[in-house]
C-alpha cells in the first residue's frame, strides 16, 4: 500500500499535543512546523486519523511541495506535481483555500486560480483530454505558501474536524471542540479525577473530556469527503477503522463530571449536545452562579473558558465574575485550576498568580491558558500479594 506524508494542522501552540496524539495512534512525525503537524501513514492512516484524532483540524494529503516566488513558478511546479495518481478524469476538484505567510505571492484569488488552472493543463496532457466534466466526486485542494515554499494537499476531511456533529448550535463565544480537547490534553486530568467547569456555556469542556473518559472517537458518527474517493483509498478501510474505534469505546466507566452555568436555556442546550455526543450520562449539569462554586471532592480539575468581555459581556461585570471565582476556587485548596480567556487582568481578579500560562490564539483572538496546579494526590498503599 501507497504511503502518504499526511499534514495535521492545529492551533498555534499546541502542536506536542497533537503529535501525542499521532505516535499514540502508531504512526511516525515527519516535521513538526507552527501550526501543523505532518507524519507518514497509508490510506488506512487516512481513516484512521479522521476518526480518532481530537486536536487537528484536518487531515490534508500532501501532494507536493516546492518553492516559489513568481506565479510562473508556482504554475509549472503546480503542473509537474503527480494530480493524475489522486483525481481521477471526472474529479470535480478545486482550490478552497489559500493562505500566503511573508511571502512574495499573497494574493489568495490569484493562486487559487493559477492551481487550479495548472492541475487542469497536467490532466488534460495525462488524460488526453481537452474539457472535464468535473461530474465526479470532490477533491478539495489547499495550499499555504510560508516564506516563499508552496505547499499544496488534497483535503481529505472536508468540513473541519472540529464539527463533530453533537453542537448544531452553539452558544455565545463557544470555545471549538478541538482546542478544548487539545487544552484539556494539556492538563493531567483523567477519568478518575474530579472535572467541574463553572462557565461552561455550550459543554464543550465536559462533552470533550467525557468523550475521552469513554473513548469515544471524535469522528466515529460524521461522515469525510474522502469517504467516496474510490481510486486511491478502499472503501472497506473507513468501515474497518469505525469499527476499531467502536470496539474500544467503554461508555459505562464511571467519572465524576460536573459542568455548571447561571444560565438556565444554555444549560438545556448543553444537556441535548452532550445527549448528542452519547455522554449525558457521564456529566451532571446544574444551573449555578460562580459566587456558589465548591464541592465536598479533593483534588480535583476545574477546566474552564470564562467571560472574555470582547463578545460576552460588557468588561465592568468581570472583574466580579473573576473575584467570585477566585474566591471560591481559593476554597478547593487541593484543587488544579485551568482557565483560558483573554481578559488581561484575569489573575488580577482571580487573585493568584498563575503557575504556567501559555498563550494561545483562539481564532485571530489572542488567548492565555493559565494553570493554577494543585497539590499531587497522595499514592494509594500498595496491596500486598501475599
Amino acid at each position: 500500500m501507497n504511503t502518504f506524508e499526511l499534514i495535521a494542522p492545529c492551533h498555534f501552540g499546541l502542536e506536542s499535543v497533537l503529535k501525542r496524539e499521532i505516535y499514540d495512534l502508531g504512526y511516525d512525525i515527519s516535521s513538526v512546523e507552527d501550526g501543523k503537524v505532518t507524519f507518514v501513514g497509508d490510506a488506512e492512516a487516512i481513516t484512521r486519523a479522521n476518526i480518532n484524532l481530537r486536536t487537528t483540524e484536518r487531515i490534508l494529503l500532501k501532494v507536493g511541495q516546492f518553492k516559489a516566488v513568481t506565479f510562473t513558478e508556482l504554475f509549472d511546479q503546480t503542473k509537474e506535481l503527480p494530480w493524475e495518481e489522486f483525481i481521477p478524469k471526472n474529479g470535480k476538484f478545486w482550490v478552497t483555500k489559500a493562505n500566503s505567510v511573508n511571502s512574495k505571492l499573497f494574493s489568495s484569488s490569484d493562486i487559487q486560480s493559477i492551481v487550479k488552472k495548472a492541475i487542469v493543463e497536467r490532466l488534460k496532457i495525462k488524460y488526453r483530454a481537452n474539457w472535464f466534466e468535473e461530474d465526479g466526486e470532490s477533491y478539495p485542494i489547499r495550499v499555504t505558501i510560508m516564506k516563499d515554499i508552496v505547499t499544496i494537499g488534497l483535503d481529505t476531511t472536508g468540513v473541519s474536524l472540529h464539527k463533530r456533529g453533537y453542537r448544531p448550535v452553539a452558544g455565545k463565544a463557544p470555545i471549538s471542540e478541538t482546542l478544548a480537547a487539545a487544552l484539556i490534553k494539556l492538563t493531567p486530568w483523567n477519568k478518575d479525577r474530579i472535572l467541574v467547569d463553572p462557565f461552561c456555556g455550550s459543554g464543550t469542556f465536559a462533552i470533550e473530556a467525557a468523550m475521552m473518559a469513554a473513548n469515544i472517537a471524535p469522528g466515529v458518527d460524521r461522515n469525510f469527503v474522502a469517504e467516496k474517493w474510490t481510486n486511491f483509498i478502499d472503501k472497506s478501510l473507513w468501515q474497518e477503522a469505525r469499527d476499531e474505534a467502536i470496539d474500544l469505546e467503554n461508555i459505562d466507566i464511571e467519572t465524576e463530571i460536573q459542568a455548571y452555568d447561571i444560565d438556565d436555556e444554555v444549560i438545556k442546550k448543553a444537556r441535548i449536545n452532550a445527549k448528542r455526543a452519547r455522554v449525558d450520562h457521564l456529566i451532571h449539569f446544574q444551573n449555578r452562579d460562580v459566587a456558589n462554586l465548591s464541592h465536598h471532592g479533593k483534588y480535583g480539575f476545574i477546566i474552564t473558558n470564562p467571560p472574555y468581555g470582547e463578545r460576552l459581556e460588557d468588561k465592568k461585570t468581570l472583574p466580579a465574575i473573576y473575584t467570585n471565582f477566585g474566591k471560591q476556587a481559593a476554597l478547593l485548596d487541593t484543587w488544579s485550576i485551568y482557565m483560558i480567556t483573554s481578559y488581561e487582568e484575569a489573575c488580577k481578579y482571580f487573585g493568584r498568580k498563575a503557575d504556567k500560562n501559555r498563550k494561545i490564539y483562539n481564532g485571530m483572538l489572542k488567548t492565555y491558558f493559565y494553570s493554577f496546579i494543585g497539590p499531587k494526590p497522595p499514592r494509594k498503599p500498595r496491596e500486598d500479594k501475599n
